[in-house]
């Protein structure tokens, strides 16, 4: 797959053009979200997503664009447990419902960068070790079962070891200052409470994209491929959170459809070698994972089944 370097450059600028016009038009002033502006937002960057497979699927062919929608779906079904982590910090830091699109679009723009920085490590690593393929692919299936067996990763945000470094190098003031991260007073630069949880978002996300680039990998090896399915995932994220935060509880077999999905594609990752399994294949086992454990999940904490007769 010959990806020319404008097109990494036309990825780029539409990503920033639709950043932009969501905060500055759309999101100029701070404020509450409402579930009908939330669907909206979910379904024009799902469109946007989709669409982009189609433009893969056009100019690269089938397989490329079941690649991209492999990791699409991958990258969309483990951002469900960002949004369990930013419940858990808006709660932790009591982030008033005003700022909170604000600052998951920061994170989300940081998000982007980091896993950009991750890609391009992995990609040259696999390029560079061909041995690292079976690394990677051991870790997602190690990982796959410890979350299948304890419920995947715990978040303590008052453990977090870079919101105490930021306490030790800055002052941080007691209460929110608007939708400003930092503060002029007494001639020096205070941090806020919002810039505290930014900082955790952002390392907590680190944590996860670990998880998530190696098992885009394990379906496509294509750069390219790996951080527009990846991009396109996380841009719906915000709009996502407002969706389904207040029914996160409903999802209780999420985690073991997530936990099969990665010892799923961590065991094609070490069976490369003996059997290719095709991108369709990979395709629809994931997609029905995903499609069975939310239909599970919903069933099971339907309030017809859960209140007795």
């Amino acid at each position: 797959m010959d990806v020319p370097l404008w097109a990494w450059g036309a990825v780029a600028a539409l990503i920033v053009a639709m950043l932009l016009l969501d905060l500055l038009v759309f999101h100029r002033d701070a404020h509450e979200v409402t579930m009908r502006e939330a669907a909206t937002s979910s379904a024009t960057w799902v469109a946007l997503g989709i669409a982009f497979g189609g433009v893969v699927w056009a100019v690269w062919g089938g397989d490329r664009a079941g690649e991209y929608f492999a990791g699409y779906l991958i990258e969309k079904n483990l951002s469900v447990d960002n949004i369990f982590v930013f419940a858990l910090l808006f709660s932790f830091f009591a982030v008033p419902a005003t700022y909170q699109h604000r600052l998951l679009f920061w994170g989300v723009l940081g998000a982007l960068v980091f896993r950009a920085m991750f890609i391009l490590v992995g990609a040259a690593l696999l390029e560079s070790f061909s041995w690292v393929v079976y690394v990677f692919g051991a870790f997602l299936v190690w990982t796959g079962v410890k979350m299948a067996r304890h419920g995947g990763a715990e978040v303590h945000p008052e453990r977090n070891p870079m919101l105490r470094l930021l306490r030790r190098l800055m002052p941080v003031t007691d209460a929110y200052v608007g939708t400003r991260f930092f503060v002029r007073r007494d001639h020096r630069t205070w941090a806020t409470p919002l810039f505290a949880v930014l900082v955790a978002i952002e390392t907590t996300d680190v944590l996860f994209a670990v998880d998530s680039i190696p098992a885009i990998f394990a379906v496509t090896d294509e750069p390219f491929l790996v951080f527009t399915s990846n991009a396109f995932a996380i841009l719906g994220l915000r709009a996502l959170y407002f969706l389904l935060a207040g029914m996160m509880n409903r999802f209780v077999y999420l985690k073991y459809g997530l936990a099969a999905i990665l010892v799923f594609v961590g065991a094609k990752m070490l069976l490369v070698d003996v059997w290719h399994v095709p991108i369709a294949l990979s395709l629809v086992v994931i997609a029905l994972v995903l499609a069975g454990s939310v239909a599970l999940s919903l069933r099971a904490t339907s309030p017809s089944l859960s209140t007795p007769s």
